[in-house]
């Protein structure tokens, strides 16, 4: 894989650039930002942003200075505009930056924004922060928007995620590590030789950093990834308390550790991203050493869960995850695949729409295979042709009603992995998978039993009679109109009738109108 340096790509970065604050100019602009100017309390936020269709900023959160922004990229069209390109193009975009990583470059502490306030000892305290309680029965106030950065033990790899923090007081938080992951692998190994684990959490971020953050990479560093996605390498700064270095140009950085004693405190219960609430867990716990931003820091939260789940964060970018990663599978698998669509009202994984070009027979079975196979949170595939609009709920609903016969085009198979959180496995680890071939069986595109009708167009009159077009061959009504320039079609049917008054008059198989004699 090419590497770009980052100390060539970035001689002098755009500390601006990938600002969210900026980003929020360019939502305010394009009509995609709700703005409270008022005072909103804490307790009021969630209510403000549950099921909102827009990105909303709080100028006046809970009377604090600090502006508080949430639901940032909760619909396809926000993460299209952070990338600056259509929401068609979002998946190919994507996919075409993260084949070649960005390696970061490093500036000095009295140039980094980030850095520009900085709360040690005392001061580095939750609850200065606009923190809000986000669903009725959250086990407390929960930081949602965080990416966190942290390095293994032998310092040879930088891990990137995004996790969750529940406070528990001034300075202690709660993270989630209980489903498989890299962070939760590099954690254990920090535990098993009783040491903490240094680790920072970048709290407001542009959406392609928020993308990179929960993409997977096979860098060693996955700061790379997000260097990637920006197309410039992302400039690092050195943290203040902790042997960590953190994007120069965040808005806020929480510096601190995960202590040495593992999974031993409760967390939780919490909303989860597929709509329904995650138990009481047992977590380790974060503990707080200094918090660092900008003199004007911009706050995020994140929307995750509730009813409606396609229009919080969390859906959103996992959905896209999911696409990209399926169409990597997919380049490999079929020589012509189209689109892919994971909707976010399944929480952005579970439900995967793939449209392919058959050239050869069994192709939509490789589809199917290869996202089965390749994605561990998938759990229902459907494969269509190239005509259905998979971003259509009733273009794939009239496919699956009319194209799919379960005894033939069901592939259902169990043992494996997946989600813990889908409330439909029962506590079970393992679970089943299903692939839906939904398209037309191969070479019979062209039959007219699977052609849609559509309006009729016609083209230039010939100046025929009825008996004249039939004369030169089968016609279609259609056709008959055209040859005879008919603007009504009704004196088509008049002359067909003295046609077949003559006995005449003849149909194909294929429903064209025809002259016996010539038939004969």
């Amino acid at each position: 894989m090419t590497h770009v340096a980052g100390s060539i790509a970035a001689l002098s970065p755009d500390l601006e650039r990938f600002r969210l604050r900026r980003f929020m100019d360019v939502l305010e602009k394009e009509g995609e930002l709700e703005v409270h100017g008022e005072r909103v309390d804490l307790v009021d936020v969630a209510k403000h942003l549950d099921s909102n269709p827009k990105a909303v900023l709080f100028r006046n959160p809970g009377g604090d200075r600090m502006e508080l922004v949430g639901n940032v990229v909760g619909s396809r069209r926000r993460l299209a505009l952070g990338f600056g390109v259509s929401e068609r193009e979002l998946v190919p975009e994507v996919g075409k930056r993260m084949k070649i990583p960005i390696a970061p470059c490093e500036i000095g502490t009295g140039k980094a924004p980030v850095q520009e306030v900085v709360l040690t000892g005392e001061q580095a305290d939750f609850t200065h922060l606009p923190v809000h309680l986000q669903h009725a029965d959250d086990g407390g106030p929960y930081i949602s928007a965080t990416i966190d950065i942290t390095q293994s033990l032998d310092k040879k790899r930088r891990n990137v995620g995004c996790r969750r923090l529940m406070l528990r007081g001034r300075k202690e938080a709660g993270i989630d590590l209980i489903a498989p992951s890299d962070l939760r692998s590099i954690y254990a190994t920090y535990v098993e030789h009783k040491q903490r684990m240094p680790i920072a959490f970048v709290i407001g971020s542009h959406p392609v950093d928020s993308v990179g953050a929960v993409c997977s990479s096979q860098d060693d560093d996955e700061m790379a990834l997000l260097g990637a996605l920006r197309g410039s390498a992302v400039p690092l700064v050195r943290c203040v308390t902790i042997d960590n270095m953190v994007p120069a140009d965040a808005e806020l950085v929480l510096e601190g550790y995960l202590d040495e004693h593992g999974w031993r405190e409760g967390e939780g219960p919490y909303g989860e991203f597929l709509g329904y609430y995650g138990m009481l867990k047992i977590n380790p716990v974060f503990h707080l050493t200094a918090i660092t931003m900008r003199h004007d820091a911009l706050f995020q939260t994140a929307t995750i869960g509730g009813r409606f789940v396609g229009r919080t964060d969390t859906a959103l970018l996992t959905a896209l995850r999911t696409e990209t990663t399926a169409w990597a599978s997919l380049e490999t698998a079929v020589r012509n695949p189209v689109a892919v669509y994971c909707p976010p009202s399944c929480g952005g994984m579970l439900n995967l729409r793939v449209a392919i070009r058959q050239d050869y027979p069994g192709e939509a079975r490789n589809a199917l295979a290869a996202v089965i196979g390749s994605i561990a949170n998938v759990k229902n595939v459907f494969v269509v042709d190239e005509d259905i609009n998979i971003f259509s709920d009733e273009h794939m609903d009239w496919a699956l009603a009319t194209r799919f016969q379960p005894d033939r085009d069901l592939i259902v198979a169990g043992g494996f992995r997946v989600v813990p959180l889908d409330p439909s496995l029962e506590g079970a680890r393992t679970g089943a998978k299903a692939g839906f071939d939904l398209t037309i069986p191969f070479g019979k595109t062209k039959a007219k039993q699977w052609q849609v009708p559509t309006a009729p167009v016609f083209g230039p009159s010939k100046n025929q009679t009825v008996r004249e077009a039939l004369m030169a061959g089968p016609q279609t009504f259609r056709e008959l109109i055209e040859a005879t320039g008919s603007r009504d079609g009704r004196e088509v049917l008049v002359a067909l009738d003295a046609v077949r008054a003559e006995d005449a008059l003849d149909r194909l198989p294929d429903g064209r109108y025809g002259l016996k004699i010539l038939q004969e």
